[in-house]
């Protein structure tokens, strides 16, 4: 998106994006508004898009947060549009609040609580709060074990906060990324099953995506793995544990508190179960990390064709290093880069440097060329088998 396009740029922005954010929109290249008929962007946190109609000119789908199940993903894709997230940027808003749920259900202090707002004021208020504390009793962290479940920024970090509170951590994720292996405290022991972490856990902590395969993860036939007592924790995704399976391992003592970031209809009310209202990354650093991050992500791709963050399209980065640049979305198929080639070669536009990432079905090509490249060519891009959107970045106008 060079500096001397006729119109600036529109991101139409969903819910309410942190300010600090926002502003990395240079106002010479971007209009940001609330409403818009055909923007090339969309910046979100928590509105349903999965029934919006999107316009042709859409280009990119930003999220302000990591989970992305309010995004019609699959559909975008089929256009070549990138859906990018912020991973990590509200892990330790998360972090802390899984803290405090540990902490509430060990010491019991949500029923500690309410049995105090419940006095009425009398002569002998102390004696009655001294008299009744007794049943809130509660246990320490130090010397007991948490399992986690998911070893991704949030896992990592929830991990490494309890063992230096003195807890032993198992940790249990057949999917983790060198980088998370890397970042891991070295203290953690590994698990071998999901299993395994059920039947050896005093509190366990679920931090994992929504999908097919973890969707009640936690359910009616596991829950009876749970050490009698147990704490479970799910500041993960709603879907990710069955409700009838709480209440299950409730009324068979398998677990003593259910401590959810996800309130539902079924278990309000219900002893046992501590529930928020949606918590995880409602702190003002969290809002604002997550916004800074994705607009940085947006801008990098608009600007440059650059992916970072993509849901749905690998990581692709490229310096610069000629002032015209083609990037192309595609399938991942056989023999693309050799149409493009074939394509570019047959008018003599010299390919300076070329970068080709996959995921999946997706895959994404860069090119910088030292000569312009005419409209023609780009829709003759735009028409081969297989290429689902062409943008053409020269660096000047």
């Amino acid at each position: 998106m060079a500096k001397a396009r006729d119109r600036k740029c529109e991101v139409q922005v969903f819910n309410n994006i942190a300010q600090v954010g926002l502003k990395r929109f240079p106002a010479d290249l971007y209009a940001v508004v609330k409403e818009a008929k055909d923007p090339q962007a969309i910046l979100v946190r928590s509105a349903d898009l999965h029934n919006h109609e999107f316009g042709p000119s859409l280009r990119a789908v930003g999220r302000a947060g990591a989970g992305v199940n309010n995004i019609p993903v699959a559909a975008l894709s089929k256009r070549g549009v990138p859906v990018f997230n912020a991973p990590g940027a509200n892990a330790n808003a998360v972090k802390e609040l899984v803290l405090a749920g540990m902490l509430i259900a060990a010491r019991n202090l949500a029923p500690a609580l309410e049995f105090v707002s419940s006095q009425e004021p009398s002569s002998d208020l102390e004696k009655k709060i001294e008299d009744g504390k007794k049943q809130f009793a509660g246990g320490e962290l130090p010397g007991r074990t948490l399992g986690v479940i998911g070893l991704g920024k949030i896992g990592s970090l929830v991990a490494d906060a309890a063992i230096r509170l003195g807890m032993d951590v198992l940790g249990y994720d057949p999917h983790i990324t060198v980088e998370a292996a890397w970042s891991l405290p070295s203290q953690v022991k590994r698990a071998a099953s999901i299993e395994e972490i059920f039947k050896s856990s005093h509190f366990v902590t679920l931090h994992v995506p929504l999908g097919e395969k973890t969707r009640h993860l936690v359910n009616g036939r596991n829950v009876e793995l749970f050490r009698a007592g147990a704490v479970l924790l799910n500041f993960s995704r709603e879907g990710v544990v069955s409700d009838d399976a709480v209440l299950k391992g409730l009324s068979a003592h398998r677990l003593k508190w259910y401590v959810t970031d996800f309130p539902s209809a079924p278990l309000l009310g219900r002893a046992g179960v501590i529930a928020l209202p949606h918590l995880g990354a409602s702190t003002r650093e969290a809002e604002d990390n997550s916004a800074i991050m994705v607009v940085d992500e947006l801008r990098d791709y608009l600007e440059h064709g650059n992916l970072s963050n993509a849901v749905n399209f690998p990581d692709a980065a490229m310096a610069r290093e000629a002032p015209y640049r083609l990037a192309i979305a595609n399938a991942n198929v056989p023999d693309m880069l050799g149409r493009i080639s074939h394509a570019l070669g047959k008018r003599k536009i010299n390919i300076h440097t070329m970068l080709n990432k996959s995921k999946g079905d997706m895959a994404y090509t860069l090119v910088d060329t030292d000569s312009t490249v005419p409209g023609e060519v780009v829709k003759e891009l735009c028409d081969l088998a297989g290429v689902l959107a062409v943008r053409y970045l020269p660096a000047e106008g």
